[in-house]
């Protein structure tokens, strides 16, 4: 059998790519849809932490994720070879219905073996900290920021790719059947080893309509994909903010709602508090939309007592990546049962700096906290910048998760705010 094509027939290398792509369609979209179904599981809200269960999730993630690169590339491979080679023509070209619609669905088809993979990697990029491909290559692509909406986008076009995909398959296959048993011609025999001799297609003339049909509909699906994506986002969004409010005061997941009681000695006017956790050999950045600092504070000549700080966190009002709903589950926050946070601390002035000790509440679990912090005062305005961190299970969150290769044990916490003096203090 020859490497190359012939106008007649396939050569050996096309049909190596073309049963190495059916391979990798049908062992990776199954795979992908049990992983989705965890995925589901594992992101409800009673989710008991079962550490089994992540486990499989990753690990058919991360083969579906790496079925889909290694598909990617073969892709891209075949397309390239295809552009070297004589293609083997219809061999009922004067059926102009049947010829329009199998040379349309072929272009659509070559387009989705590339772009449902690569819908795929960006979703995977542009998220942060759950099943690594397994590759030595990083998980990264370039000019894709690590970000939510990006995600949330490619994964709407990705979910609808599949389809398309399938749908084109479908479409394909019965085509090839059609031929094979109704017309008892040689079309799918021309893709099969060991094909024989096979008739000479008729001549023919190719031209755009095919190419203009399925870039009708790619156009199509995509934006049908993106919009799924950009709708499912803003629900996401929207559930978020709803949680919050039943906890919060209408808390703002791009800004924080920074509040004082009206007895605090000074008035916080903006700040955030954010969180950093390795979660599947990436960190993950997540941050409080609200939270209330009750500050008590006069700045002392020498080091030594400086006040008194009350930190009161709206647990609900997390967002962190794609694992919100999970950290707020049962085993991890529990936000349904525990709402709140709270630091109590003493200030202390030191030689170089100040720091808040106290106890840090998480749960119904409370530990000493220490919260080192630079500070700087510019007449009644204040700047803040602290930053320390936390071991999650002396709070029994994720107790489930005894493995730091899942999530990591060591939680860090950075803290920002800008307070002014209250005149009635």
């Amino acid at each position: 059998m020859s490497l190359h094509n012939t106008f007649s027939n396939y050569g050996s290398l096309a049909k190596s790519f073309h049963w190495a792509t059916v391979l990798f369609i049908f062992t990776a979209f199954p795979v992908g849809y049990f992983a989705n179904d965890l995925a589901h599981q594992i992101g409800s809200a009673d989710f008991d932490g079962d550490a089994a269960l992540i486990a499989r999730a990753t690990l058919l993630f991360s083969l579906h994720k790496t079925l889909g690169v290694a598909a990617f590339f073969t892709a891209i491979a075949r397309i390239l070879w295809m552009l070297t080679q004589p293609k083997p023509g219809l061999l009922h070209p004067d059926n102009k219905p049947e010829a329009l619609v199998a040379e349309a669905v072929h272009w659509l088809l070559y387009a989705m073996m590339v772009l449902v993979p690569l819908s795929g990697w960006i979703m995977h990029a542009a998220e942060v900290g759950y099943a690594p491909i397994w590759w030595p290559f990083g998980q990264g692509l370039p000019f894709v920021p690590k970000s939510e909406t990006v995600a949330e986008v490619a994964a709407g076009v990705h979910w609808l790719f599949v389809w398309t995909l399938f749908g084109t398959v479908g479409l394909h296959v019965a085509g090839a059947l059609k031929h094979h048993v109704i017309d008892r011609d040689a079309t799918l025999r021309r893709m099969l080893p060991r094909s024989g001799t096979v008739p000479m297609p008729p001549e023919q003339s190719h031209d755009a309509k095919p190419l203009g049909l399925a870039a009708a509909a790619l156009v199509a699906v995509l934006a049908v994909g993106a919009s799924i994506g950009v709708f499912a986002g803003h629900d996401h969004h929207d559930h978020g903010h709803d949680h919050a409010h039943e906890h919060s005061h209408e808390a703002d997941h791009s800004t924080a709602a920074v509040s004082a009681p009206s007895t605090s000695g000074w008035n916080v006017v903006s700040g955030t508090l954010g969180i950093d956790v390795l979660q599947g050999g990436s960190i993950v950045n997540g941050s409080f939309a609200s939270w209330q600092a009750d500050i008590q504070f006069e700045d002392p000549a020498t080091p030594g007592p400086a006040g008194s700080v009350t930190v009161t966190i709206d647990i609900p009002s997390l967002t962190l990546g794609s694992v919100t709903t999970q950290a707020l589950g049962l085993d991890y926050f529990h936000a349904e049962a525990f709402p709140q946070a709270v630091f109590t601390a003493d200030i202390e002035k030191l030689a170089e700096g100040y720091e808040a000790r106290g106890t840090l509440t998480i749960r119904d679990k409370t530990q000493p906290f220490v919260l080192p912090f630079a500070l700087e005062i510019e007449g009644d305005t204040a700047t803040m910048i602290g930053a320390s961190s936390l071991q999650r299970l002396d709070y029994d969150v994720g107790r489930a998760q005894q493995d730091e290769s899942t999530v990591g044990f060591t939680v860090d916490i950075n803290v920002d705010l800008t307070a002014q003096r209250n005149p009635a203090s």
